[in-house]
């Protein structure tokens, strides 16, 4: 995503060579394969592991951490390397939608248009807030210290990390419908005249 507002942004008259459906299904391709490598890896290494305090999660899906608290061996080194290459592969894609956004925001600060600003401005800012609710969610939930810990709070942080975003993004980007806007707008003032 942040490729293409990159690309759309920074270098509009080459958006169709640069994002053709060639580009787009290798980084598709990228995508799929480096987060299967990790969910691998860590399957792999969670599956290793003896329970022996039961195989109930305190989640609605498995996810690692809850995992570890079920182990009853001292898995630290492992969990090391899953960990420093999940991370090496996290900040690697964050780095790259810094890097891209640092380029875009260069460019729009250039634009002598206020109306372009702005316009660029508000497409890529739900983009952004999507991925900082997702980034700092999934860091408050894998480096929180145990101390902080409740099955409640683990909860919430999880579908917060898992389900809110991809529910999030498609209505941040259907906002800017105009059609959509109209409908929404409408229909709240209906329900406001009925309360009334």
């Amino acid at each position: 995503m942040a490729y293409d507002r990159y690309i759309a942004i920074c270098k509009p008259l080459h958006y169709g060579s640069l994002l053709g459906s060639r580009a787009c299904a290798q980084m598709a391709a990228a995508a799929w394969g480096s987060g299967f490598l990790n969910a691998v890896l860590h399957t792999a290494t969670t599956f290793s592991l003896p329970l022996c305090q039961g195989n109930a999660v305190d989640q609605f899906f498995c996810e690692v951490p809850q995992i570890l608290k079920l182990s009853c061996s001292d898995a630290y080194l492992r969990e090391v390397g899953a960990l420093v290459l999940s991370i090496s592969l996290v900040f690697g894609c964050f780095l790259f939608i810094v890097l891209s956004y640092v380029q875009i925001f260069r460019a729009v600060l250039r634009m002598p248009s206020e109306q372009g600003r702005h316009k660029a401005f508000s497409t890529c800012l739900p983009h952004l807030a999507v991925v900082f609710l997702m980034v700092s969610t999934v860091l408050f939930a894998y480096l929180k210290p145990p101390s902080i810990s409740s099955p409640s709070l683990d909860l919430v942080v999880a579908v917060l990390y898992s389900a809110v975003p991809p529910a999030v993004n498609p209505l941040l980007y259907s906002m800017r419908n105009k059609e959509l806007n109209y409908g929404v707008k409408k229909y709240f003032l209906c329900l406001l005249l009925k309360l009334q």
